[in-house]
């Protein structure tokens, strides 16, 4: 049943990528958008390609730690809608969760930077995965599995709601009304990508913007400031082993400076652009002064 239901979602799933990705090609070319570029596109489908094969070589592993901590279970959801009504939201919640400390911890910064460094934002950005993120994400799965949700049921949530995650990078879609109040949108999510003081480390929900609004991350695009993609400092290579490592070659270069161990942990474990000279700026460092 597990693997009619996965080969399911990958039946049905592909057709619709093929479509609304050709659609958005078409689209760009007919009004003159250039959305996509051929290295561009070249680039996100090597680092999907990455991280899906590392997913499939770890993915046994992640079952059975979600499976054995599913054994120790303190609660149950008898009633199938109920079941996956509340997986779904919880499991979006713990991605909140796991999607922040990505970009406020610079160790897991190094490994999702490659999904913000496109300096464009179409659905094949979508796939420009976090190369390394299967090695660590089923972590936060983990009280999901406490709550009594089996591992290959979470799994396969996951997935599901990363197809929403997928279609929502576009921009061609514009605001949408009352939805933006309580899912995350393309609009929501062309923030989230954008390089822009003010929407930096913002929108952080895949399915659902309630998390944002009620944790001090939600940000709306804003009209006056056109949203910029890419990273405040961006890479300018398609180099394969630059894409991935950069921000590892970063951090072993601040590592080198003279400085504290505090100060090294910082450069670690603290959020991206800490520097212990102020050399460099954090997003809420650089939103201060923006707002002065």
């Amino acid at each position: 049943m597990n693997e009619f239901r996965e080969a399911l979602l990958i039946k049905t799933t592909t057709p619709i990528y093929a479509i609304v990705i050709g659609a958005e090609i078409l689209f760009s070319y007919l009004h003159h958008k250039n959305y996509y570029s051929v290295k561009g596109t070249l680039a996100n489908i090597y680092l999907t390609i990455l991280n899906f094969s590392l997913d499939i070589i770890v993915r046994g592993v992640c079952l059975l730690v979600l499976n054995y901590f599913y054994q120790f279970k303190f609660t149950e959801i008898s009633n199938s809608f109920l079941y996956w009504s509340v997986l779904l939201v919880a499991q979006d919640f713990m991605f909140y969760w796991l999607h922040r400390v990505d970009h406020y911890c610079r160790l897991f910064w190094a490994v999702h930077v490659t999904h913000h460094s496109s300096e464009e934002f179409n659905l094949t950005v979508g796939f420009r995965s976090s190369v390394f993120q299967p090695l660590y994400r089923f972590i936060y799965f983990i009280p999901l599995a406490l709550l009594g949700f089996k591992g290959i049921d979470i799994m396969f949530i996951y997935a599901a709601t990363q197809i929403y995650g997928i279609l929502i990078h576009t921009k061609a879609v514009g605001k949408l009304g009352v939805i933006e109040w309580f899912m995350s949108t393309p609009s929501h999510h062309r923030v989230h990508h954008g390089s822009n003081v003010r929407y930096l480390d913002k929108n952080m929900g895949m399915v659902f913007i309630i998390w944002d609004r009620l944790f001090g991350t939600f940000q709306a695009e804003d009209e006056t400031d056109a949203v910029v993609y890419g990273l405040t400092e961006n890479i300018k290579t398609y180099n394969p082993l630059k894409m991935v490592f950069h921000e590892w070659i970063g951090i072993f270069k601040d590592l080198k400076k003279p400085a504290p161990l505090k100060a090294k942990l910082m450069y670690i474990f603290g959020p991206p652009g800490w520097s212990h000279d102020g050399s460099k700026k954090t997003s809420r460092e650089l939103r201060k002064e923006m707002e002065k």
